[in-house]
């Protein structure tokens, strides 16, 4: 018997020495293949950097640069959402709340105003199936309550929070990818704007909005010209204005122009829609709306006579989270990262722990996400981002930061919601038109990332030989050559790579 397992240890070991030259040279020629594909003349005044590493090894596969900082772009989304999904759970539903300040009289009048609190749901308005607005006004109908006296506020204080998130550029807040953080946000705080020509060449363009109560003032100098005319049409509204200018020219024969640019008040078009439903309920309000945004704070929402009407509920965590990093959704990721900040300092105040120092919401969720990193391991010294969808330029990580994350997160009790989240090569959100039919179709998970002379790839391969990998892949400062392709594809190129690997790495 013991010659006999003496024999098997004897093969087991010569098999294991037999498969490892094979093993070598196979990521070898990985290597080989990823550094040629760098070396290219197309890079030589940019900036690579790499980190693959097994999550079933545990072994570096592959690394260039992988320590040096970076600029992520959208592949910080994965911070946010690994946290997100730390703190809160999959499962979790964010509110929205409707309080009155008074109760009602027998009469159904409400001698108070009504309060519609928002928690940091980013989805509110989006599921067009069910009107959230109607739903609240019905739970005041069925109170008894047929008249308020008072006034309606939107109550945006939650979040302690400029609009914006830290280092976004004044160019991106008018636009639809910079929209507005609120924490009372509605249909992803947009407006979508059609421009049409006037019947008539001379005349002013027609302008129309998808919804009357989210329509901004509009200064209208954008003038239809007959055809053949250009079309040049610009759309501006400067910062913290309210009013959107319009000017340049449309042709008589050009189609309707489609926009879509960020709300300037969200809030208040959220209570507007409410105020719109309790009209069709039949409860007449009788003061103005409001919205109350940080650092103005509303002390009714303290008082003892508050009384809670209804609440409505945003979809599971879980699914915010996919949206966001599906498609790349800014608000979705922001308004996370300061749902994590308003809780930490909920718990502190419940605590009995406030500090003197004011910290914004942004900056106490970036210090849960530094906490979060070092409990599970990832080192801070390669993670300096500041907020939440990487959309600041002044964020940095290093590939070995980001593929560590990846790699704890990989096995962890929230894989699941953060890995069914990522893009799939080649068949949905950001990756839909990238990697078809190819080895990295159904084989590819991965966030992307994109600014100008920016791009980023970072997530899960699944190998030929089902081995699973976390990557994170990086070029900064590059200008395309005019003769070379999508700077995108040059990503792809290296997840291809990593697909086709047909040999298990061994620790």
């Amino acid at each position: 018997m013991a010659a006999a397992c003496l024999i098997l240890a004897c093969l087991v070991t010569a098999t294991a020495a037999a498969k490892s030259p094979s093993n070598d040279a196979r990521l070898a020629s990985l290597a080989a293949r990823i550094d040629a594909h760098l070396a290219k003349p197309a890079f030589a005044d940019a900036t690579w950097g790499v980190q693959v590493v097994s999550l079933d090894s545990g072994k570096v596969l592959y690394s260039h640069n992988a320590d040096k900082l970076f600029v992520p772009a959208s592949t910080a989304k994965l911070y946010t959402a690994a946290l997100a999904l730390d703190i809160f759970g999959p499962d979790y539903r964010v509110p929205t709340s409707l309080f009155a300040t008074a109760k009602p009289g027998r009469d159904g009048e409400l001698r108070g105003d009504l309060i519609l609190v928002g928690y940091g749901d980013p989805t509110l308005g989006t599921d067009k199936r069910v009107s959230w607005a109607d739903t609240l006004a019905i739970a005041l109908r069925k109170s008894g309550v047929k008249a308020v006296r008072g006034s309606l506020l939107g109550d945006a204080t939650w979040f302690a929070a400029p609009l914006y998130g830290s280092g976004w550029e004044a160019a991106d807040l008018q636009s639809w990818f910079g929209a507005p953080v609120s924490a009372l946000s509605v249909d992803e705080n947009i407006v979508r704007v059609e421009v049409r020509p006037a019947p008539q060449a001379g005349n002013l363009a027609r302008i129309a909005f998808d919804s009357a109560v989210a329509a901004p003032e509009v200064d209208n100098q954008l003038r239809t010209l007959r055809a053949p005319a250009p079309t040049d049409i610009s759309l501006y509204r400067a910062p913290g204005e309210s009013v959107l200018h319009a000017f340049g020219s449309i042709a008589t024969n050009a189609g309707t122009q489609y926009y879509r640019l960020a709300a300037h008040d969200p809030a208040l078009i959220a209570v507007e829609q409410l105020r719109s439903a309790l009209e069709r309920q039949g409860v007449s309000v009788q003061g103005k709306s409001r919205s109350l945004y940080w650092p103005r704070q509303d002390t009714a929402l303290h008082d003892d006579k508050i009384q809670r009407i209804a609440d409505v509920w945003s979809p599971p965590l879980a699914e915010i989270v996919r949206h966001g990093l599906k498609v790349s959704q800014n608000l979705y990721m922001q308004n996370l990262l300061l749902m994590v900040g308003a809780k930490a300092a909920a718990d502190e105040r419940e605590a009995g722990e406030t500090s003197p120092a004011f910290r914004s919401s942004e900056s106490r969720g970036i210090q849960a996400l530094r906490s979060y990193l070092r409990r599970i391991g990832v080192p801070l010294d390669g993670v300096l981002i500041e907020d939440g969808p990487g959309l600041s330029r002044r964020n940095l990580t290093s590939p070995a930061s980001l593929a560590g994350l990846l790699l704890r997160v990989g096995d962890s009790p929230g894989a699941k919601a953060f890995r069914l989240g990522l893009p799939e090569a080649g068949v949905d959100g950001s990756l839909s038109g990238r990697m078809r039919n190819s080895a990295a179709q159904g084989r590819i998970y991965a966030k992307t990332g994109s600014m100008a002379f920016t791009y980023a790839l970072a997530g899960y391969a699944m190998t030929a030989a089902d081995e699973r990998l976390a990557f994170a892949i990086m070029l900064n400062n590059y200008r395309r050559p005019v003769d070379a392709g999508r700077p995108t594809a040059e990503l792809d190129a290296i997840a291809i790579m990593l697909a086709e690997l047909d040999e298990r790495s061994q620790p």
